[in-house]
């Protein structure tokens, strides 16, 4: 088998990623609905591409994997290795999960990071609601994480939150602001904490997704503040999103500094960039994309290595769209006893759940995903339904 083609779409706001072949079988790979820019990135891989067999993954992906980089640029690479996965489980007909060592769990943990409305304001009354209404959907997630500081509103809507640089309307995503927390902004995070657990108790677990954009004193002062209310994890307080460095020195002596459970990773590209992360402790829990990581077969590697130093595991993922739920699941089947829960996520418009074929009515019951059990990563899109939103650049996209 070779590849014949490589094409790549924005189907909406995300570029979906097709590898076809000459024997008629494809894979399928979709990029995160925040980074519809990358098609040239994704497409100027085609020559290296094209007359490899793709079964062979990671022959293939030894030409392409250096030319990745950090958040958002390993993106590319990342959905490439999807679609070869997936063409790998269909010319063997299996799912993706037993070419990676087979299944541990026959259904996969999920936690809520995009099931959200938008929510009435940033006070501690706003956040209570918030998450009162999360826990009344069918989801029944055992665990949700909500943004504060830097990564949500307050930053602006909260008057003198901080003492930094504000960036306003920066004009995309992933721009970051970072500065010394005031008094004031300190603790009105504290009191949307307090708020939130009030509704949660111990029924529903609280994770928060902090950053990047702290300074270390205030992170470790902030940890500390918090322990008593029993958080999953703080998460990217000092670099993460779309920061192009680690830094795990400073993370480490976050995280040896407090009972409370630092994680990062979201943003890190390749297994090199968790080395020093991992085996220095510097963090309790990680959190690789992958979609930004280099693919499923470069998260289940980082998942084993952080197994062996006692990091716990949780996939980002809240952005990657039903494609990139079908990779989660094949991959997190696969993990060891390490792994908490991947982020779910749902369609970024509605009415992507009638263009996507193989997913079961209710995906996620009482905080868990059954796993897929068709060929390949299990999911495929109707191309006819899809034909609509796809620019007259792309007619052909969906051609054998």
């Amino acid at each position: 088998m070779k590849i014949t083609d490589l094409r790549c779409a924005v189907i909406g706001k995300h570029p979906i990623v097709r590898v076809v072949t000459d024997e008629g079988l494809y894979g399928l790979g979709e990029v995160e609905y925040t980074k519809s820019y990358l098609k040239p990135f994704v497409l100027h891989f085609r020559e290296a591409l094209i007359g490899e067999d793709p079964t062979d993954v990671e022959r293939v992906m030894l030409k392409i994997r250096q030319r990745g980089s950090f958040k958002p640029y390993g993106a590319a690479v990342s959905a490439i290795e999807h679609a070869l996965w997936d063409i790998a489980g269909k010319a063997a007909g299996v799912p993706a999960y037993k070419l990676l060592g087979g299944k541990v769990r026959d259904k996969v943990r999920v936690y809520n990071g995009s099931i959200r409305r938008k929510r009435s304001g940033d006070r501690p009354e706003d956040y209570a609601a918030d998450v009162r209404w999360m826990m009344e959907q069918p989801q029944n997630f055992f665990m949700i994480k909500q943004g504060i500081s830097f990564h949500s509103n307050m930053k602006d809507s909260i008057e003198d939150f901080h003492y930094g640089v504000t960036q306003k309307k920066a004009g995309y995503h992933g721009a970051m602001d970072q500065g010394v927390i005031s008094e004031r902004g300190f603790n009105h995070m504290l009191d949307c904490v307090i708020a939130m657990k009030e509704v949660l108790g111990d029924k529903v677990s609280l994770a928060l997704d902090c950053g990047p954009g702290w300074m270390l004193p205030d992170a470790i002062k902030f940890a500390r503040a918090v322990e008593k209310y029993n958080l999953m994890w703080l998460e990217d307080m000092l670099t993460g999103d779309y920061v192009p460095w680690v830094n795990p020195q400073a993370y480490r002596e976050l995280t040896t500094s407090t009972s409370t459970p630092i994680h990062t990773g979201e943003q890190i590209y390749l297994r090199h960039n968790f080395k020093e992360l991992i085996e220095t402790q510097a963090v309790r829990v990680i959190g690789p994309d992958p979609a930004d990581i280099g693919g499923i077969a470069e998260l289940k590697w980082v998942a084993e290595h952080a197994y062996m130093h006692s990091i716990l595991m949780a996939p980002h993922g809240t952005a990657n769209g039903l494609l990139g739920l079908g990779a989660l699941i094949n991959v997190c089947a696969t993990l060891p006893a390490n792994y908490i829960a991947f982020e779910y996520p749902s369609a970024s418009d509605p009415w992507w759940e009638d263009l996507v074929i193989g997913l079961p009515s209710q995906i996620v019951k009482d905080s868990m995903v059954d796993l897929l059990e068709a060929p390949g990563l299990g999911l495929d899109i109707d191309a006819e339904a899809a034909g609509k939103y796809l620019g007259e650049e792309d007619a052909g996209f969906f051609d054998r």
